[in-house]
């Protein structure tokens, strides 16, 4: 369905990592409902973004190889971004890492694990910022979403480590949104437990019992993650949201709610 108007994506550019699969590919399904053209980012499927980007409205996607622990493909993607499109009005950080390990069981999450789902998940969000953003300054007008999750406040979730690095992105997106302002808004999306392949070993039982601690009762898909990535980007309520530099909407708890909600001039004085 596509966007009123006043909320279209009509000749914007967004950039997806993760964007494949899960809800990075429902974000880029939206996106481009929304009018935007979208680079699909992937690591190693690519063949599932070209199937992705062969089912999308509109024109102008492209799929584009992009690797979090490797800081020069990041850079390379951004290039690519530039050449192609000469701007870049979006960025969702969807991709990233876990490995299920119970939180009482030390000795199992092993120095290597906790590397990796660090830089995938804080480090490679970072290097994929940095890359991106000065071409996104150049918009005067750009939109960073970081997808989080409730594991980085609520310390549950697939295991210790990932339960941090989304602590770490929170903080991360706070500190961005200050560093970023005004040219480039960082706000960031926290899911619960979402109907996607990304915790191994868990399906459908295991969802429809954390969704009984949900009022809504109901199993989280990727498309309402989308849905509130999307309205980070495009639901900002005419000028005054325009002032917006930092918004966590927390899904998956029955309704829309904010943990934090930072004017960008308040931001700005707060840095100096």
């Amino acid at each position: 369905m596509p966007l009123p108007s006043e909320y279209s994506l009509q000749d914007k550019v967004a950039v997806v990592t993760g964007g494949s699969n899960g809800i990075g590919a429902a974000s880029v399904r939206a996106l481009a409902q929304g009018g935007a053209k979208v680079a699909v980012g992937y690591y190693k499927g690519r063949e599932r973004a070209e199937k992705l980007i062969g089912e999308l409205p509109g024109t102008g996607h492209r799929a584009i190889h992009m690797h979090m622990e490797d800081s020069d493909t990041l850079r390379a993607a951004a290039d690519e971004v530039r050449k192609t499109y000469g701007r870049a009005d979006v960025l969702v950080n969807s991709a990233g890492f876990t490995k299920p390990i119970p939180h009482a069981d030390l000795d199992a999450l092993d120095d290597a694990t906790f590397d990796a789902v660090m830089t995938a998940n804080v480090r490679g969000v970072f290097a994929t910022i940095r890359a991106m953003a000065p071409l996104m300054r150049e918009t005067g007008d750009a939109t960073i979403v970081n997808i989080s999750s409730i594991s980085g406040f609520t310390g549950g979730g697939s295991s210790i480590v990932y339960c941090a690095s989304k602590g770490a992105l929170d903080t991360m997106t706070l500190s961005l949104a200050r560093a970023l302002a005004p040219q480039i808004r960082v706000l960031c999306v926290s899911p619960a437990a979402v109907a996607t392949d990304f915790v191994a070993g868990r399906g459908r039982p295991q969802l429809e019992k954390i969704a009984q601690g949900t009022p809504l009762n109901r199993v989280m898909e990727p498309e309402d993650v989308a849905q509130a990535v999307l309205a980070c980007i495009t639901h900002r309520g005419g000028q005054r949201a325009a002032f917006v530099s930092h918004l966590s909407p927390l899904a998956g708890r029955g309704k829309a709610s904010y943990s934090a909600a930072f004017l960008a001039g308040a931001v700005n004085a707060s840095a100096r």
